[in-house]
């Protein structure tokens, strides 16, 4: 009788823990989870059932049938492209407003210089100014068409600005004489030994060339880095990885625990194998952050075209002022070497109008760095800039990590036995992966084919790769379009050859060679004016004897 006793007492409390075990596992939780998350399944069971179905949640019993791991598989794919898009927002918008600003900034203090230059010309000027205005228009109109990527020498471009303007200024400062086409070209010859404006083109191709290389390369630089944060930030889920997401982000679903998230550490061994590919541009991502961030420098510094492009007007002035004031010995050293012109005669102005040119501007004060474009001026852009680009650095490897703190996804600081580890609830035990394509290879969560690189991410790493090449030349003032076609150091990049920094205004002026020699025995002297050069024909047919004994 006792015996009888015990056993139906031992059925009782197995019938009273099987009631509890079944009341655990009723599925009406799962049910209001999915309501809630807008999902719109035919059928959700009532309670538990045979997990046989199931192709990636555990195949135990289940609050899941087949169309709900199907559209759970499909909604992981679609949330965690939602959250790599979320994560790289402001990324993104950094790239894409701070492009838009630096470069209305350039084009609109390039259209105001010219402005501030033609209002002051005609003002100081007038007359003579506003007949050879298109010599000014054509330089602001090429260093715009530069600035914008065309395929503009900056250098050669400059060398002919004044040499247009040589031409012009001496047909206006000798009037008397009826200057020829021809005569023109012979005065261009003459223009680096002649040196009409002084040092000033000098000093203004090294500053010009080095301060719009440097402005055009750090806004393509902005320009490449806004394209590739959008491109990479669109993902493309493979199978394998979407198939872990759906047993990190929904299985707890079908395990009847909706309100569960995932252990961290489970969660960063997911995100790592899908951003694997993602994870491999950091490198030269962070290359291609540390040369915009050198340019960025050279722009607060030597190479701030702002500074260069205020005082423009002033500097062109003092060169005009240099060819007045030597315009006596100017025309006869040209006489000498290209022939005396014929006189005008009583048609034309007997006279000159180097007293035209009786007006000065008021020195340029480095210190006035007024608002001047975009409503900002260089040097606010430029810091900010850098406090957004330095905080860019290692993003692409620090995504898994950022992803993984969002509540959303993770249990957050819940206990490491409270957490999700892909089959229960407990603790995640496997490490986790180092970042990287060739650090999944024994990924437990994600199978990666670390022998196939995604060819769209190595794309990217490439254009990179070629941006940070530009950059490191801009930074020492070289435009690599153009590192061979000349030999003077002039800090354009026509050949310079500098390798941490440009030479110096002063070293520049010792690399300076004539471009027609007068004779043998080198240019004309400077400081002795009366010193003629050989005679023209004499010249042409020693340099052509010269030319015929290269060639035998």
């Amino acid at each position: 009788m006792l015996r009888l006793q015990t056993i139906i007492c031992t059925f009782s409390v197995l019938f009273v823990a099987a009631r509890a075990d079944f009341k655990a596992r009723n599925c009406s939780e799962v049910r209001e989870a999915c309501t809630g998350r807008g999902f719109g399944f035919a059928h959700v069971p009532l309670q538990e059932i045979p997990g046989e179905h199931l192709r990636v949640c555990p195949q135990g019993n289940t609050c899941c049938t087949q169309e709900m791991e199907d559209k759970f598989g499909q909604q992981s794919k679609q949330d965690f492209e939602n959250l790599v898009d979320e994560m790289s927002h402001e990324l993104r918008s950094t790239f894409v407003s701070r492009h838009k600003r630096f470069d209305e900034f350039f084009l609109e203090l390039l259209e105001n210089t010219e402005r501030s230059l033609n209002e002051m010309f005609v003002r100081t000027y007038g007359k003579p100014y506003m007949q050879n205005a298109e010599v000014f228009e054509n330089l602001f109109s090429e260093l715009k068409r530069y600035y914008t990527g065309g395929n503009v020498n900056l250098e050669e471009m400059l060398n002919d600005f004044w040499s247009r303007l040589l031409e012009r200024m001496f047909t206006l400062l000798n009037s008397q004489y009826v200057i020829t086409e021809d005569y023109l070209e012979c005065i261009s010859k003459y223009t680096d030994q002649l040196k009409p404006f002084g040092d000033v083109p000098r000093k203004l191709k090294a500053q010009v060339t080095r301060a719009f290389i440097a402005a055009r390369t750090f806004v393509q630089g902005l320009s490449v880095g806004r394209e590739v944060a959008q491109r990479v930030s669109k993902v493309s889920s493979t199978p394998s990885c979407i198939r872990a997401l759906t047993k990190l982000m929904y299985c707890p679903f079908c395990q009847g625990m909706p309100a569960v998230k995932a252990c961290k550490n489970y969660c960063l061994n997911v995100m790592k194998g899908c951003l694997a590919n993602q994870a491999d541009l950091d490198p030269e991502w962070n290359l291609y952050i540390d040369a915009m961030l050198l340019v960025a420098q050279r722009l607060e510094g030597p190479f701030n075209i702002e500074s260069v492009m205020e005082p423009i007007d002033v500097k062109i002035s003092e060169a005009i002022m240099n060819m007045q004031d030597n315009s006596a010995q100017v025309s006869y050293r040209v006489f000498q070497g290209c022939g005396q012109p014929k006189p005008a005669g009583m048609t034309r102005s007997a006279r000159g109008v180097s007293d035209v040119f009786n007006a000065r501007f008021k020195p340029y004060s480095p210190e006035e760095r007024p608002t001047t474009a975009a409503g900002t001026s260089l040097d606010r852009l430029v810091v900010d800039i850098k406090e957004k680009l330095k905080l860019s650095k290692k993003f692409w490897s620090n995504l898994p990590e950022a992803m993984c703190v969002e509540d959303r996804v993770t249990a957050g600081n819940t206990s490491d036995e409270e957490c999700w580890n892909g089959h229960t609830k407990g603790r995640y035990f496997p490490e986790v992966q180092k970042d990287g394509l060739t650090n999944q290879v024994n990924n437990p969560e994600v199978g990666v084919d670390i022998t196939r690189p995604d060819t769209f991410i190595r794309q990217q790493i490439m254009a990179l790769r070629v941006m940070t090449n530009k950059l490191k030349n801009a930074y020492n003032g070289n435009d690599i379009y153009f590192q061979d076609s000349s030999d003077e150091g002039s800090g354009s990049g026509s050949g310079s050859g500098c390798t941490d920094v440009c030479p110096t205004e002063a070293d520049d002026a010792a690399t300076e060679a004539p471009v027609v020699e007068a004779d043998r025995s080198g240019p004309v002297d400077d400081s002795n004016p009366l010193r003629a050069p050989i005679a023209l024909p004499t010249m042409l047919a020693l340099s052509a004897l010269a030319f015929h004994q290269q060639w035998r």
